[in-house]
């Protein structure tokens, strides 16, 4: 026996049967069983959109369209006061060189430097000179309270 002498075996395999073709074809002999009436019994009815639902109000006209989102909006990268004074304790930040968004970078408190934002939750102790280009007021009066300042950068 070879792979030549191979067939499918015997009842395992039939003829399609062909749609359309009478009422002799033994295949719903006007409506090709497509059902009557309505779209799905149309030609052309499956090359629908992704998004199309069935003569529904779709959903983009259905969501409240008010309000504005800012295309361009100003990114920051967060750290908490919590955070710098938990970095202060440990050692790795110094608390008596200023505190600017590289240092904090090379330290692991914010992914990028470019833009930093200091938001004030948590509490601090240490007395520490903050640079960031922005603050929250809770952070801003946090550090002061402590004894620290903090400089706004452009």
């Amino acid at each position: 026996m070879d792979l030549s002498n191979l067939s499918p075996a015997k009842g395992a395999t039939q003829k399609k049967k062909r749609l359309g073709r009478g009422v002799g074809s033994g295949r719903g002999g006007h409506s090709s069983t497509r059902g009557t009436k309505g779209q799905s019994s149309r030609s052309g009815s499956k090359n629908r959109p992704l998004w199309f639902e069935g003569g529904q109000m779709p959903l983009h006209r259905r969501v409240p369209k008010f309000g504005f989102t800012n295309p361009f909006p100003t990114e920051y990268s967060i750290v908490n006061i919590s955070r710098i004074a938990r970095l202060v304790a440990e050692g790795v930040l110094d608390a008596d060189a200023p505190i600017t968004p590289q240092v904090l970078e090379d330290a692991g408190a914010v992914r990028s430097a470019e833009r930093v934002k200091v938001l004030g939750d948590g509490a601090i102790s240490d007395a520490v000179e903050v640079e960031a280009h922005a603050f929250s007021s809770s952070a801003a009066r946090k550090i002061e309270d402590a004894g620290g300042t903090t400089t706004t950068l452009e």
